[in-house]
Parts: C-alpha cells; structure tokens; sequence
C-alpha cells in the first residue's frame, strides 16, 4: 500500500490529524505578522525638514510665529513644504535652498517607525525598498535552502530550526537602531520565517488524504488571514515600532514546545524507508480515530527504499513535458509573489488611512480564501487558479482607465481595483500551493517546493521596486504605475497555468516515476501508477493506450 492507501484505513483527515493540524498551522498567525510588519514599521509618515534655527521643532504648528518660521526657512512645495531642502541665507540677505539633515515627521499616525529613526528619506528614501527586499533575499535563502533540509534531516527537526532562529533575530530587531543591523536581522528572520511556514503547510498538507487537500492547503492560509487582521489591530493600538515588533515576535518563543508535542512526518519517515518509525506513528494515530488497521502495512511499493534517497530536484528537467510543466509552476511562483506582496507592501502608496486600507486588504484576501475552499473542490485546481490570476490581473490592469480618464474620484475606484486584484492574487497564492503540492512527487516535495519558493521569493524582492515605482513618477501615475506592472505580468501567469495538469481527486505522486505517468486527461479518467501498465487486469492493461498517447511509453 502507499501512504495514500494507508489513509483509506486511517481516516483522511480524523481527530488525530486535525488535532496536529491545527499545531501546525499556528505558527502561520506569527509568520504573517513578521513578513507585513514593514508595512506600518517602515512607512514614511509625512514630514518636512526641520527649521535649523529651532531646537524644539515639530511637525504639528505651534502658532503664528511657528508658521512665519517656517515660511521663512523652508521652501514650499505643492504638498505643503519641502522634504528634503532648507534655506540657506548669505550675508546680503540672499537665499539659496541646499540639502537639510535635519527632519520633523507627523507623530498623529505613528509614534515613531524605523524609517524615522534613521531617517530613511530623501538621499535616501531607497533603503526601504532595500530593507524589504532584503527580507525577501533571506526568504529565498530559507525556502532553498531549509527546504532540502527538510526532506534531508525531517520535517519536525527543520521546523524547529526555523523556529529558534526566527525567535532570536525577531526580537533582536526590536533593538537596532542603524539600518546595517536592522537589515541583517531581517535577511535572518527571513530565512527563520519562511522555513516555519513552509515547513509547516509540508507536514500539514503530509497529513490528509485526497479529499482533504483542499481544507488542509487552505486551511492554514486562514490562520495566515487571522494574522493579518491581528497585525492591523496591534499596529493601531501600538504605534511604537520597537514595541510592536516585539509584541508579534515574542509569541513565536511558545512553538518551541513543539518538540514534544510534534511527531515526525509520517509520509516523510517513509519515503526513507524507515517504516518501523512511520508504523509507530501510524497505529498511534488510529487509537486517537479510533480505528482498526490491517496487521500489516506496508510493502515494497510503500516504502520505495530503492529509487528515493537517490531522487535529485534535476530529475523534474529530464522529459520536455516536465521541464514545461515545472517552469509553468515556477512562473507562476515567481509571479503570483509579486503581485501579493507588492500590493501589500503598495498599502501604503494609496490614498486614505493605511490602517484602514491594510484591513480592507484583508478582508479581500480572507473572502479569497472562502471563495476557494468552496470552489476549489467543483472547479479543480488549474481553472480556479487561472481564474484568480486573471481576476487579480485584470483588476490591476484596469486602473490606468480612472487615473487617465477620471477626475478626483479615481481614488477610491483605484484603491476598489486595488482590492479585486488583492483578492485575486490571494485566492492564486493559497491555490500554487496546493497545486504545486499535488504536482510534485513525495520524494522531492519539499524539495520542489523550496525552489517554486525561491523564485516566489524572487517576486518578492522585485516586489518592493515595483511598488515604489510611483515615487519615481510622482503625479496620477505614482499609484497606477505600480498596478499596470503587476497586472500585466499576473495576466500572462494565468495564461500559461492553462497548461499544467488538474489534479483534483488524484492520488499524491510518491516517486519521479509516479508524476512522468500523471496523466494530463480529465480527473473523471481513473489514475494509473507503473505498476497497473504490467498488471495482468484487464482493467490495467486498457489504459496502456492512454499512457502511450501521453508520450509515457
């Protein structure tokens, strides 16, 4: 039997399994608070230079002299005065405008951020987007990198890993104070935070049989959903960076627990051949279902002891129809990334409140989430998936419409637009997941999934410049540009998942052979393994046919 068959007996998804399920995703809640914290942490409040002749210079005018100060000392521009520029006076009463190294910023949104600690504006306005995109870098080193560790050394160990480095940088950032430690920190943290998430939709989504993937790949993205909304409330109520970094890292210290309470992988222990391990696990699971199991488990065909430890992520380029399947797959890693991480970073280039924009966001992405869990199992995977990126694609391409054509009013149908293509690339963010999962055998599915995460990651460093594109610009243009990027590329990602195989309702591929004989015909179409093409039932040997068609054979 394969682990697949196992859960026929054990349950596809019973109190046991919901019970670590549920384990697992928690940490998800903290991950999301971390990886938008710089959306609120490195916002740039308004500001202008400070008067250089006042020592208790503030944003806020402090009366009529305050104002003639002001007036007298900083050029004005057309949003109020100038951000980066100061008078300079000459002997004859002449005046000159230079470079100003001083800075007062609007305190009524935030308390303080780290950009106005370091005064990351003006010259150097860039270091932002550097310091998100350094985030990002760490998330491409720990999704590659973890991820062959995990199918290495094991799910549990690496998620534990993950675990104390994330809890040591996270609240080791709260106390930088030069951007060189801050971004170090970060590159760190980032490394931690995607392990953790990863790690855990692996081990997860390792749990549940067919027709529970959709639950379980969802699923978690729900409590990614539930950090989000915790994230906007914290960062309304604590307006302090240093503190509300600290108050969404600490908790992370609680999932070191997990070590007790936290089995290994069961599929994972198999794929290893290690199946007195994984029957330990297995039995005790069934007393939790209280169920019966057959006296004897597994065969040479579970464990695969063969063929798996000698599996290398290469093995998905040896055929052209994998190598176009798997660049399809990255593609759209590389892409939905982008557009969801750049929409959520761009929260803060919009019109209006950015507590209230970034809780509007969220509310797209949880309807998202619904929208798939009750979709995803009557569509399939590949139509629901292209149809988000379309949605999301679309939506944003369509906001160069209202900033050429419409008056003031654009703002809110821009920020609307906004939201669609958010909901949009949330719904296709929580769907690669699946479908990637599904896609990828399970001697390398953590593997694959680590590198589909590093070009993700990838998106996600891009993402930050391309939000911040409009600053470049300036004008109407500032808050469309950034869109137009991101939903012409987004468009042509939903194109091309057309191509990929549907997966719904089909056994996990355990083996590199396995997935060379996933068939590309509807799911109505009974799966097929190697074993079947040289089975002496005549219902096997019909569909030699179909698999010679394929170009298997």
């Amino acid at each position: 039997m394969k682990f697949d068959d196992i859960l026929e007996h054990l349950g596809d998804f019973g109190p046991y399994q919901k019970r670590l399920y549920i384990l697992v995703c928690l940490p998800a809640i903290i991950v999301a608070c971390q990886v938008l914290l710089p959306v609120f942490i490195l916002d740039i409040p308004a500001h202008r230079c400070a008067v250089p002749s006042l020592s208790n210079d503030t944003y806020a005018i402090q009366g009529t002299w305050h104002q003639d100060l002001i007036n007298q000392s900083i050029p004005s521009s057309k949003d109020g005065w100038s951000k980066c520029n100061v008078y300079s006076y000459n002997k004859d009463g002449n005046r000159t405008e230079v470079g100003c190294n001083k800075w007062v910023y609007d305190q009524s949104q935030y308390e303080s951020t780290f950009t106005t600690e370091v005064d990351m504006i003006c010259d150097r306005s860039f270091y932002r987007s550097l310091a998100n995109m350094i985030l990002f870098a760490g998330n491409l080193v720990g999704t590659f990198g973890l991820g062959m560790v995990s199918d290495f050394i094991g799910r549990k160990k690496t998620l534990l890993l993950s675990i104390v480095l994330w809890s040591g940088t996270g609240i080791g950032t709260a106390f930088c104070t030069a951007f060189e430690s801050f971004s170090t920190l970060r590159f760190f943290s980032g490394i931690s935070m995607s392990g953790t998430f990863m790690t855990s939709f692996v081990i997860g989504f390792e749990l549940v049989g067919p027709t529970k993937r959709t639950i379980a790949g969802i699923g978690i993205m729900l409590f990614w959903a539930i950090g989000l909304f915790s994230l906007a409330i914290l960062a309304y109520l604590i307006r302090n960076w240093r503190t509300l970094t600290l108050i969404t890292t600490v908790p992370s210290v609680v999932f070191l627990s997990y070590w007790w309470l936290l089995p290994e992988s069961a599929r994972w222990l198999l794929s290893k051949g290690r199946g007195g391990e994984a029957e330990e696990i297995i039995r005790n699971a069934a007393k939790v279902n209280k169920v019966e199991l057959p006296t004897e488990l597994f065969d040479e065909s579970t464990t695969h002891k063969k063929e798996e430890p000698t599996a290398k992520i290469w093995q998905l380029f040896t055929t052209p129809s994998l190598l176009f399947r798997t660049l399809i797959v990255f593609f759209n890693w590389f892409v939905v990334s982008t557009i969801y991480y750049g929409l959520g970073l761009n929260v803060s280039n919009l019109s209006g409140d950015s507590y209230l924009n970034f809780t509007i966001a969220n509310i797209a992405e949880t309807v998202s989430y619904a929208l798939c869990i009750l979709l995803l199992d009557r569509l399939g995977r590949k139509v629901l998936h292209s149809s988000a990126m379309l949605l999301g694609g679309i939506a944003c391409l369509a906001t160069m419409f209202p900033v050429i054509y419409g008056d003031k009013s654009h703002v809110w149908i821009t920020i609307t637009l906004s939201m669609i293509g958010k909901l949009g690339a949330s719904g296709a963010f929580a769907i690669i997941y699946i479908f990637s999962g599904e896609l990828f055998p399970t001697v390398l599915r953590h593997s694959a999934l680590g590198v589909s995460a590093t070009f993700s990651r990838l998106g996600g460093m891009v993402s930050p410049y391309i939000a911040d594109l409009g600053l470049l610009v300036g004008g109407d243009l500032k808050t469309a540009l950034p869109l137009i990027v991101f939903g012409s590329t987004t468009i042509a990602a939903g194109i091309l998942s057309l191509f990929l195989p549907e997966t719904l309702n089909r056994k996990l591929p355990e083996t590199i052979e396995d997935v060379k004989l996933f068939s590309r015909e509807k799911k109505s179409e009974r799966d097929y393994e190697l074993n079947d093409v040289y089975d002496d039932d005549e219902a096997s040997w019909k569909y030699i046919p179909a698999i010679i068609s394929d170009g298997k054979l």
